[in-house]
């Protein structure tokens, strides 16, 4: 715990909050004239939402990249084998034709 007053928060907001981030102190405390008055600490993350926690609950189907492979062609104006060319030249580098 470090404890300063309101005007030395002020002059040192960013030296408090980079102490805060190394860890070295657990929390800062505002006081106004001795007497505590706001407690600052470091942010901790929620960690429950985390990139992958949905791992394992839901099966992504084989044909999940063909799914609506016509429709979407469609709606940029291509044709069912322009599409089909189109990725095959971009999964083979091939330049377009």
């Amino acid at each position: 715990m470090y404890q300063v007053n309101v005007l030395e928060a002020k002059t040192n907001f960013s030296k408090l909050l980079a102490m805060l981030e190394r860890r070295e102190e657990s929390e800062v405390i505002i006081c106004r004239n001795g007497t505590p008055v706001a407690k600052i600490t470091p942010y901790e993350r929620d960690r429950s939402k985390a990139f992958g926690i949905a791992k394992g609950t839901f099966t992504v189907p084989d044909d999940f990249d063909d799914m609506m492979a016509d429709e979407i062609a469609e709606l940029f104006g291509m044709n069912g084998n322009h599409y089909d060319d189109l990725l095959d030249d971009i999964f083979t580098g091939r330049e377009e034709h």
